[in-house]
C-alpha cells in the first residue's frame, strides 16, 4: 500500500488514516488490487491539471484563484444552457415546461411502482389538508379533486401544509399501506400552475431552489419561480436530472420490500423518512461500509457517520445527473465540449494554499460549485458532495460502478454492509 496516498485520500475525507489503512488492507486481500490509494490520487491529481490548463492556471494557483475561476467556469456555462433553452426563465408554466422537456428528452420515459391515484384520493379524503383547501376556496376534498390536479395538491402539500401536520397526521397514513395499493405507472415531471407562485415563495427561498418530488406518487416538479440568481439554470437542471435518477432507484426498492408484505409499510415508511443507522458497528477483522441515503453534513458536519466508510445513493444520483448534462450538451452543437468540463470530477479535489499560506481544500465538483455560487457563501461551507462522491470512488475502484448501485439498493434499509 502507498501510505502517502493513503494519508492524503484520509485526510481529504477528514477520516482516520488507520480506517483508511484498514480498507486498503482489507480490500486488497479481496480483490487482489494493491495500488487503488496512489491510482484515485494519481487520477485526482491528472483530472484537476487538464481543468486547471482550461481554465488557464498553473497547479500552483491559490485556492481562491482557483475557487473564482471555477465559479466563473459556472457561469459561463450557466448562460450556454439558458441560451440553448431558447433563453427560457422559470417563472411561468410555460417556460418551466420548455426547460423540463429538454431534461426529459435526455433520460426518457421511465416507470416505477408507486401509490396509486385512487388511493391517494382516499388519503386526502381521510385527513383533508385543510390550508391547501383554504388556498383553493374549496369545502370538501370531493370537490377539490374534481376540479384540481391530483398530482398537484399532493405537491401542494409540501409547501402549504406545515411539517407537523404532514408528519403526525398526514404521513401516519403510510403506516398502513400495503403492496395492494401500488400499481406500475410513469413516472411525471410537471411544472406546477402559476397560481401557487405566490404561496409557495417562503419554500423556495427556504429551500434556495424550486424543484421537488414526491418518491411514493412518482412525481418531479417545478415551482414557477425564478430566484434570479447567477447558476440558477444550471443548478436546476442538475436537479431535475438527479430527481429523475433517484425516483426511479427507490421504487426499485418499493418493489422489492413488496415481496414481503408484512414488513412493507415499515420498510416503504423508512426509505421516505431517508433513516440512517443510528448505532455505531462493533469492530472486527472486516470493514463495515454504511449506507447513508442523505448528506449528514448539511445537518451537522462532525456526524459520527462522516468518519466512517460509506457509499452513498445520493452521490450516485448526482454523477449520473452530471452525465446527463453532457449528453444534453451533446445535442447543441459545439457545446458538448463545454460541459465535459464537468465530467468525472465529482470525487476530484485537492488542498490549495489560501493568501496567508493555510491549506484549503477545493472541491471541483459540478454541484458543490453551483451551490457556492448560488448561495453566495465560503467554499469551505461546501466540500460534502464531492467527499460523498470519493467515498464512492473508493469502493467503485475496488468493486465497479455496477457492485455500487446494486449494494446501495440491498443494504439501504440495513444501514450497512461487512467486507
Amino acid at each position: 500500500m502507498n501510505y502517502a496516498a493513503a494519508e492524503k485520500i484520509a485526510k481529504i475525507l477528514r477520516t482516520d488514516k488507520q480506517t483508511i489503512y484498514k480498507i486498503g488492507d482489507r480490500l486488497g486481500q479481496i480483490t487482489g488490487k494493491k495500488d487503488v490509494f496512489e491510482k484515485i490520487i494519481e487520477e485526482n491529481t491528472i483530472e484537476i491539471k487538464k481543468r486547471l490548463e482550461l481554465l488557464n492556471l498553473p497547479y500552483a494557483s491559490g485556492a481562491k484563484k482557483i475557487y473564482d475561476a471555477l465559479i466563473a467556469k459556472i457561469n459561463a456555462d450557466d448562460r450556454l444552457i439558458f441560451e440553448s433553452c431558447g433563453e427560457a426563465i422559470c417563472n411561468n408554466q410555460d417556460d418551466c415546461n420548455r426547460i423540463l422537456d429538454v431534461a426529459h428528452k435526455v433520460v426518457g420515459t421511465q416507470k416505477g411502482f408507486f401509490i396509486k391515484k385512487e388511493v391517494a384520493k382516499e388519503l386526502l379524503r381521510k385527513e383533508p389538508p385543510k390550508t391547501v383547501m383554504e388556498y383553493l376556496k374549496y369545502d370538501s376534498v370531493d370537490e377539490m379533486l374534481k376540479n384540481e390536479n391530483l398530482l398537484e395538491v399532493f405537491s401542494a402539500l409540501r409547501f402549504l401544509e406545515g411539517s407537523e401536520w404532514l408528519n403526525q397526521v398526514f404521513f401516519k397514513q403510510y403506516d398502513k399501506l400495503t403492496p395492494a395499493d401500488f400499481e406500475e405507472r410513469e413516472v411525471v415531471v410537471h411544472a406546477l400552475s402559476e397560481k401557487w407562485t405566490e404561496v409557495a415563495q417562503k419554500f423556495v427561498m427556504k429551500k434556495w431552489h424550486n424543484i421537488s418530488h414526491l418518491k411514493e406518487l412518482g412525481v418531479v416538479f417545478v415551482i414557477p419561480i425564478s430566484l434570479g440568481i447567477p447558476g440558477e439554470l444550471l443548478r436546476m437542471l442538475s436537479l431535475i436530472f438527479h430527481y429523475l435518477h433517484e425516483v426511479p432507484f427507490y421504487s426499485e426498492i418499493f418493489r422489492k420490500i413488496a415481496q414481503v408484505p408484512e414488513t412493507f409499510s415499515e420498510n416503504f415508511v423508512s426509505l421516505l423518512r431517508g433513516d440512517v443507522l443510528e448505532h455505531r458497528l462493533s469492530e472486527s477483522e472486516k470493514v463495515p461500509f454504511l449506507v447513508v441515503q442523505r448528506y449528514l453534513a448539511k445537518d451537522d458536519e462532525n456526524d459520527w457517520r462522516l468518519f466512517s466508510p460509506r457509499i452513498n445513493p445520493e452521490a450516485l444520483h448526482w454523477l449520473r445527473a452530471e452525465e446527463d448534462l453532457v449528453k444534453m450538451a451533446a445535442t447543441v452543437n459545439g457545446y458538448a465540449s463545454k460541459l465535459e468540463f464537468w465530467h468525472n470530477l465529482d470525487w476530484v479535489g485537492d488542498y490549495f494554499k489560501d493568501e496567508i499560506g493555510n491549506d484549503i481544500l477545493v472541491s471541483f465538483n459540478l454541484v458543490d460549485t453551483v451551490m457556492s455560487l448560488v448561495k453566495n457563501k465560503e467554499m469551505i461551507k461546501y466540500l460534502y458532495h464531492h467527499q460523498e462522491a470519493l467515498w464512492n470512488k473508493i469502493f467503485i475502484e475496488y468493486f465497479g460502478r455496477e457492485q455500487l448501485e446494486r449494494f446501495s439498493q440491498d443494504y439501504l434499509l440495513q444501514g450497512y454492509f461487512e467486507i
